[in-house]
């Protein structure tokens, strides 16, 4: 089998989580190898996400590890074979790999939350917003890969505007606030924000100021639930990079904050009310 050249998120999700299988039976790789009738290099490479293999392979892997997880090996068996090309694949060695992950979680996600304090959840950014964040970054990117990254934001919404995806996105007043672009610009933005949050599988809450402190202050997070509630996955945005979570244990950190973010956040329609407000503001 040939080595993968900079797996991509899922790939990388998938061998971890065979890790995590093989692990769980207190099986170290030598003896998964001898079993497998491969050798511990071939498991090292499967497991980094490296080697792909086939569905075939992957039952045989959860058969010998014991796996008691049927929808979990179903959910990875998705995953295996050859990968289909996405959208996002335009856009390789032109744009940053964690913006290519990002499109790939969320093209495999069957639900997606969010909670955005200081932007705009990026599904629904204008043109001219993205942009305009874009062109804060230091040091500065040049007019192509700003207009490639817009363009691959955009591309991003088709996953709720046309594919209904289910959608739920907590977001601070101080970001609706902030006139990113102009007063213009944020005026239409928050159009934008409000065109949206009427579709049938979008669902936006908002924090008002009001309600002072609250969990994930500051934070900047889109929580991926994956095929039949399996292989979840968080990406949460930092000053030094991407951080993606897939060890359940920190998931289920991420989903309590998130949780709670939204009991402490107004309803759908109050907060549609003030955004509405907002925009009659600007």
């Amino acid at each position: 089998m040939a080595q993968r050249e900079g797996p991509t998120i899922l790939q990388r999700r998938f061998g971890a989580e065979l890790r995590r299988m093989r692990e769980s039976t207190g099986m170290s790789a030598s003896a998964a190898a001898e079993a497998l009738s491969t050798d511990r290099t071939t498991i090292s490479n499967i497991e980094s996400g490296r080697f792909g293999i086939s569905e075939a392979r992957l039952r045989r892997f959860a058969t010998i590890y014991a796996c008691d997880n049927p929808a979990l090996v179903d959910a990875l068996a998705t995953m295996t074979g050859g990968r289909k090309k996405g959208w996002w694949d335009e856009y390789r060695g032109k744009i940053p790999p964690e913006f290519l992950d990002v499109s790939e979680l969320e093209g495999f996600a069957e639900r997606m939350r969010t909670v955005q304090t200081a932007h705009l959840p990026a599904l629904f950014q204008t043109e001219e917003y993205a942009r305009a964040l874009f062109n804060l970054l230091d040091p500065p990117l040049s007019r192509l890969e700003v207009e490639l990254r817009v363009a691959h934001r955009l591309a991003r919404r088709a996953r709720i505007a046309v594919d209904a995806v289910p959608y739920v996105g907590v977001i601070h007043e101080a970001a609706l606030r902030m006139q990113v672009g102009g007063r213009k610009a944020a005026r239409r933005q928050i159009g934008q924000l409000l065109e949206g949050s009427e579709w049938d599988s979008v669902t936006l809450l908002v924090i008002p100021f009001s309600a002072g402190e609250f969990p994930m202050m500051g934070e900047s997070v889109l929580y991926v639930e994956g095929k039949g509630g399996q292989l979840d996955t968080a990406h949460m945005g930092s000053p030094a990079g991407a951080i993606f979570i897939d060890v359940p244990e920190s998931l289920a950190v991420v989903r309590s904050g998130m949780d709670a973010n939204e009991r402490v956040a107004l309803s759908a329609v109050e907060s549609r009310d003030l955004i509405r407000s907002i925009r009659q503001e600007l």
